[in-house]
């Protein structure tokens, strides 16, 4: 009997592979109007200059990574994992990134060669924003009506409540704060901090529920840990544009952890791969950030990469997916946005 032949598209924000990309990537980022929130003819103009300032920083960036980003090698390496955990299926996992190559026009047209019986759309955003899985969804639509894509589409709006997804970061917490333990004075406190990308607080307040979804994963991860009087604290890194971002920032916490002499155990809780804003941001700068202002241990959770746990949970994402037939479906057992968060992509009127 034929397997079902299921092509697995996963979304991811990209990064420039080679220095001379870096101008090009941040032109792309801020001329999405997801991201740009601004007059559509002031975009471009405004884009320009916010990239034009950000080149030399982000270039210093990719430099100590090597010259470019790891982030699609990395999917790459998660799309194999995740075919190998799928063994019932003829599946292939394809990469749609949203500001650098591969597009999803490029990746549509290759869907479209293989010819697929039936589509799975998983970002590798846990948490649902109107700024990246939002985006991705909206160019992913586009790239298939002008290539002619014609095939059943399920389309996974977030799993941050998801408990295997939970399981997976709790595991990845877990090792590392022990690991952090064992390496402290027992006289030193050690303070989590889980640190997600920040957002624009407008884009929040106008019914984004990703600041909503990043606390559900805080409060399940932290449920799933065996650390009796766990300290812990939820943080926003990697602030982009001049407006108010939504706090803390992870300076003020590392600060707040200077004062009150604990380490910190900083944990990505927002990203699922290494790239520039762990590797570099989180590894490198508040690192020296922590040391300049007298936190007394800095020790970081890697990103979920490839580990087991976490493509265990992405396949059963996706046989659930396909269990539920095409349309927009949430995790298994997926909480529903309180309704004040009303960009959620079901609309849900719950209470808050």
């Amino acid at each position: 009997m034929r397997k079902p032949k299921i092509a697995v598209v996963l979304f991811n924000l990209g990064g420039p592979d080679r220095m001379e990309s870096v101008r090009p990537f941040l032109l792309n980022l801020f001329r999405d109007p997801a991201i740009l929130r601004v007059p559509f003819f002031v975009r471009p103009i405004l884009a320009r200059i916010i990239a034009r300032a950000r080149v030399k920083p982000a270039q210093d960036n990719y430099a100590i990574l090597g010259g470019k980003s790891p982030l699609l090698d990395l999917t790459r390496d998660q799309g194999t994992a995740l075919e190998a955990a799928l063994p019932e299926l003829d599946i292939r996992a394809f990469i749609a990134m949203r500001y650098w190559h591969p597009f999803s026009e490029q990746t549509a047209r290759e869907v479209k060669d293989w010819d697929p019986d039936e589509i799975v759309l998983l970002p590798l955003y846990p948490h649902y924003s109107t700024t990246t899985t939002g985006s991705s969804l909206t160019a992913w639509r586009e790239a298939a009506s002008k290539t002619g894509l014609m095939k059943k589409v399920t389309s996974i709006c977030c799993y941050h409540a998801d408990p295997l997804y939970l399981a997976a970061m709790a595991g990845l917490v877990q090792r590392s704060y022990d690991e952090a333990r064992a390496a402290l004075d027992p006289a030193i406190p050690l303070r989590v901090l889980f640190s997600a990308h920040g957002l624009p607080e407008i884009i929040v307040t106008k019914g984004d529920p990703y600041q909503h979804q990043i606390e559900q994963t805080v409060a399940g991860t932290i449920a799933h840990l065996t650390i009796p009087g766990l300290d812990s604290a939820i943080c926003y890194q990697s602030r982009a544009t001049p407006q108010k971002w939504i706090g803390p920032s992870t300076e003020e916490e590392l600060e707040r952890a200077a004062r009150d002499k604990t380490a910190v155990l900083v944990v990505p809780i927002a990203f699922v791969s290494e790239h520039s804003e762990t590797l570099v941001e989180l590894d490198v700068e508040y690192r020296e950030f922590a040391h300049k202002h007298g936190v007394p241990g800095y020790f970081r959770t890697p990103a979920a990469n490839s580990d087991p746990a976490f493509i265990a949970a992405l396949a059963t994402l996706v046989r659930h997916a396909l269990a539920i037939g095409p349309g927009l479906c949430r995790a298994p057992h997926g909480i529903p946005c309180p309704a004040q968060h009303k960009d959620c992509p079901h609309r849900l009127a719950t209470p808050a």
